[in-house]
């Protein structure tokens, strides 16, 4: 399959952007609609579902009353093709088939899934039990966390959005990495997420029963989004790395609560090296010395908050990372992709205050 060449449609100085989502069902589905109707620039023209094609998305989703009017329809007849931009919030393998006839119309994509953030289709087909089918777009998709591809992200038509997972570590080893202060090859994310990052569905491991009083470890011999966070240390550090990544399911709904171990190899005022490597960057929060962020404290905002320790003054640092996996692990770093994409202010409807309690 050949490349496909199509000029992008760009909203006029002024004009809203028109959005369509795919698959607007699932808790990342209902956050992206959640931000996007609070956003000053965004026109939801529509949100798609075969199974409950016009039913109104309020009635699934009370709290959207009164903030979304429209209803949900079926992909084949929803329009997308005049969009200016579609949000994939569906299962892996779904964007990658409906990629080359969008761009074909000048429509950019912004996947939420797995289909363009690996860039060896062998690598994709061994995680993902698939093969890639239009390996040229991934060719040319941009990995869309803006901390490392702001520029990158602001020309693409195609973008692979971050994994939570991969977001937390990645934002936490940065500075460090960039620096190179500390040894790449020996790494270590120890991460603790909510349910709803295994997606609104019913499986037995993530029942209120199973899941409450409990802590998990799973993915422990192998886990999707290991290749994904070694590939992005990879291009941060350039040269190869070495993780140990072991997630772990949490019995709370939201957050992700990374904490990563690396060697020192170069001396530095590490607080000041976090200060300086984020300084300007909108949704990084780095805390004071000595703190210890909680996710609650990020709980439906897009931000990342982080704090970097010394234990006993040793040759290892630990470093705090955490997120709302629903936001700036998904929905809200998808926003914060587009309004690049569009030339808009990047923090454009992405003010929202961490909720508390």
């Amino acid at each position: 399959m050949s490349t496909v060449n199509a000029a992008l449609r760009a909203p006029a100085t002024g004009d809203r952007v028109r959005i369509g989502i795919v698959g607007g069902t699932g808790y990342t589905g209902v956050e992206l609609l959640r931000l996007l109707a609070q956003h000053p620039r965004a026109e939801l023209r529509a949100i798609t579902s075969r199974k409950e094609a016009g039913m109104p998305v309020a009635e699934m989703f009370p709290s959207l009353r009164g903030a979304v009017s429209l209803a949900f329809s079926d992909p084949a007849g929803a329009g997308l093709e005049d969009c200016d931009v579609v949000f994939f919030a569906t299962p892996h393998g779904v964007a990658m088939e409906a990629a080359p006839r969008l761009l074909a119309a000048g429509v950019r994509l912004i996947d939420l899934a797995a289909d363009f953030r690996l860039k060896d289709p062998a690598v994709f087909e061994q995680w993902y039990r698939m093969p890639h089918g239009c390996t040229d777009i991934l060719a040319e998709a941009v990995y869309g966390l803006p901390e490392v591809n702001r520029e990158a992200i602001r020309r693409a038509r195609v973008i692979g959005l971050p994994g939570c997972y991969p977001t937390s570590v990645q934002l936490a080893l940065k500075p460090l990495l960039a620096a190179g202060a500390v040894d790449p090859l020996h790494l270590i994310a120890d991460c603790k997420s909510g349910v709803s990052g295994a997606g609104r569905k019913a499986e037995v491991n993530i029942l209120f029963a199973e899941a409450s009083d409990s802590l998990k470890a799973y993915g422990v011999s192998g886990h999707r989004h290991h290749p994904e966070i070694v590939q992005g240390l990879q291009a941060i550090a350039g040269t190869p790395v070495g993780l140990v990544f072991t997630p772990h399911l949490t019995p709370m709904i939201r957050g992700i609560h990374a904490t990563v171990y690396a060697r020192i190899t170069r001396e530095m005022d590490f607080q000041s090296l976090f200060e300086e490597h984020y300084r300007g960057e909108p949704f990084v929060d780095v805390m004071p010395a000595g703190s210890t962020p909680d996710t609650r404290s990020v709980r439906g905002a897009n931000t990342c908050r982080l704090a970097v320790h010394r234990p006993q003054g040793g040759d290892t640092l630990t470093v705090l990372s955490v997120i709302d996996n629903l936001v700036k692990g998904a929905a809200g770093q998808a926003v914060q992709a587009m309004n690049l994409m569009f030339d808009l202010p990047e923090t454009c409807g992405l003010g929202q205050v961490a909720l508390l309690p």
